[in-house]
């Protein structure tokens, strides 16, 4: 009986080792590349390097506070309101983050709504989160006007380390941007949703093809980023 010997291509393959087995493995998952559409991969690119962004800003602020020689401006102090007569530490810093989580809370039930073809509901609270949205934003112009009127500029402030309003303008109003542009977009969204222009199918910026609501789930991850840094900000600008 004759031998068969092993052909080079009937030999086992040996698996691919660190890196190359990494991107092996990733380039033949199927799932993920394939069930995830062009505007939510587009939508998760963007959060990403968003992140780098404000953690770029969040760092420059701990290393500007932890170096500086000059005592740092006490949060509490700097962001109380006097009502009746008494100064309340955080309060109006409170209430914005109060509302910027219930905005949260809204875009969810509005997604929800969205995938059940719900246009009245989902339109309306897509309306009321951008009605949080304008109410964190004018909350936050007030907190900008009352720290100028005291003496608060990017190069320096009455109440110590002259650091302290580059990064209280810097961060903050990052951010205030971004829930503007969030709120712009609601806007438009809620707009098309309340026409019907995903179910007619009408022409235009951001209306995709029949029945798919799925740019309300995409403006939802941008809203809920912008909710998720705020927390971030609070707890290392206000609270430390």
């Amino acid at each position: 009986m004759a031998e068969t010997a092993l052909t080079p291509s009937a030999a086992p393959r040996t698996p691919p080792e660190g890196w190359r087995s990494f991107v092996t493995d990733w380039r033949s998952d199927q799932r993920a590349f394939k069930s995830a559409s062009w505007g939510k991969a587009m939508m998760w690119i963007f959060l990403l390097s968003d992140t780098f962004i404000f953690g770029c800003f969040l760092l420059s602020y701990m290393t500007a506070r932890s170096s500086t020689t000059v005592p740092w401006p006490n949060p509490s102090e700097v962001f109380a309101l006097k009502i009746g007569g008494e100064e309340i530490p955080l309060i109006l810093i409170a209430i914005m983050t109060f509302v910027l989580i219930s905005s949260s809370g809204t875009m969810a039930m509005a997604v929800n709504y969205g995938y059940r073809r719900d246009r009245a509901k989902t339109a309306i609270l897509m309306l009321v989160t951008a009605a949080f949205g304008v109410t964190f934003v004018g909350m936050q112009a007030f907190e900008w006007t009352k720290l100028i009127m005291e003496g608060v500029r990017p190069w320096g402030n009455p109440w110590g380390a002259e650091q302290f309003g580059a990064c209280f303008f810097m961060i903050t109003g990052f951010h205030g941007t971004h829930v503007t542009i969030g709120v712009i977009f609601l806007l438009i969204i809620a707009r098309k949703v309340w026409r019907g222009d995903f179910d007619s199918e009408r022409r235009g910026f951001f209306t995709s093809r029949r029945g798919n609501y799925e740019i309300v789930e995409i403006t939802g991850l941008y809203w809920h980023f912008v909710d998720l840094v705020w927390v971030f900000i609070f707890a290392f600008f206000y609270l430390w």
